[in-house]
């Protein structure tokens, strides 16, 4: 009966430790992750562009900045809930660092620009950097005092405290890469070459190069 105990202890022990590896592992995994926001003009654009760079593991689309509490696409675009077309991007902190992002972002919007971006106008289609730490505002600053000196211009993107962010309906998701078909004025067309149309059609790259050159990071 004894060994019984003893073995039953020992068992129970070993599992604790497991479990407590696991718990401890699982707050390592989490910890190497962290999520800033911006607001870069058209969400699709701004996901497709982060989700090429090395260390960002996710970005989701969505809104933030306003009143409204679950806000619809339809609702934002129409105006008047004060949200941002907006993303979440998760990284890596030990591949990529906030301000390398927040240089990054710069140079893919045109931050000159206070009345949306491209051809998308707008309260809603506004730039913004939304911070939720010190670490951050302090990055953001910098990156946006760099972006001023390279262009020599006023730049009009605020920092902004960080507010609730609501996730986009699921069809924004990864709409840059999508293959289910749509109607567009093209014709049917799957949702990645709708996508390409769409940037094209914007003028967002003409534009990039035109403001930035060879430092524009997602121009091909």
């Amino acid at each position: 009966m004894k060994d019984k105990l003893a073995n039953l202890k020992a068992v129970t022990l070993a599992a604790l430790i497991v479990l407590g590896f696991g718990l401890e592992h699982g707050k390592a995994h989490a910890a190497s992750t962290e999520v800033l926001t911006v607001a870069g003009g058209c969400f699709w654009c701004v996901e497709a562009d982060f989700e090429k760079v090395t260390g960002v593991q996710e970005v989701v689309s969505g809104y933030t900045g306003g009143t409204v509490e679950n806000p619809t696409y339809k609702q934002v675009v129409r105006g008047g809930t004060g949200h941002y077309e907006a993303v979440e991007i998760m990284y890596d902190p030990a591949k990529v660092s906030a301000r390398d992002l927040y240089d990054l972002f710069f140079r893919s919007v045109d931050p000159t620009d206070a009345g949306g971006q491209f051809c998308d106008r707008g309260e809603s289609y506004r730039t913004a950097i939304f911070v939720s730490n010190p670490a951050q505002k302090t990055a953001a600053e910098a990156a946006k005092a760099d972006a001023a000196k390279a262009l020599g211009q006023k730049i009009v993107t605020p920092i902004l405290d960080a507010s609730p962010f609501y996730e986009a309906e699921a069809y924004h998701q990864d709409y840059y890469k999508g293959e289910k078909l749509i109607l567009t004025r093209f014709g049917p067309k799957s949702q990645a070459s709708a996508y390409k149309r769409y940037r094209d059609a914007c003028g967002r790259d003409e534009r990039l190069r035109k403001l930035w050159g060879n430092a524009a990071p997602f121009v091909n």
